[in-house]
């Protein structure tokens, strides 16, 4: 059985989909966007700074399911432009660095959600 994933650290869905939904020992995440969960709207600055919020908030969302970005097995990554490629890969080695980096695809979408820099999503194990 499937289990909805809420939590008011990160934004709350735009549209008819769930933060994140946990099966068995997985965790399915909804791609995050750079906003704030408080206000609903993008942090401020280029795509460095939202792509630390949207990792942020998928962080938010792997805690409520009991996972954890250590625990992150795949993402995917969608960029508004592949010009900011080397930029978000600074912000993201950070959050996850290189040796144990998960399997990741990264692709540049033609518009993202609200027009977003950056939308991460993930599939993660829950830890036990």
């Amino acid at each position: 059985m499937k289990t909805k994933i809420h939590t008011d650290l990160a934004p709350a869905a735009i549209g008819p989909y769930s933060q994140g939904l946990a099966f068995k020992d997985m965790v399915f995440t909804s791609g995050q966007l750079p906003l704030d969960p408080k206000t609903m709207a993008f942090v401020e600055g280029g795509i460095k700074e939202q792509a630390r919020k949207s990792l942020e908030n998928l962080k938010a969302v792997l805690e409520e399911s009991g996972a954890s970005l250590d625990s992150v097995l795949k993402t995917t990554c969608f960029l508004s432009d592949m010009e900011n490629f080397a930029a978000f890969n600074e912000v993201y080695t950070e959050v996850f660095g290189t040796e144990n980096a998960p399997a990741r695809s990264c692709v540049e979408a033609a518009r993202l959600p609200k027009d977003a820099l950056v939308e991460v999503e993930a599939i993660a194990f829950i830890n036990q």
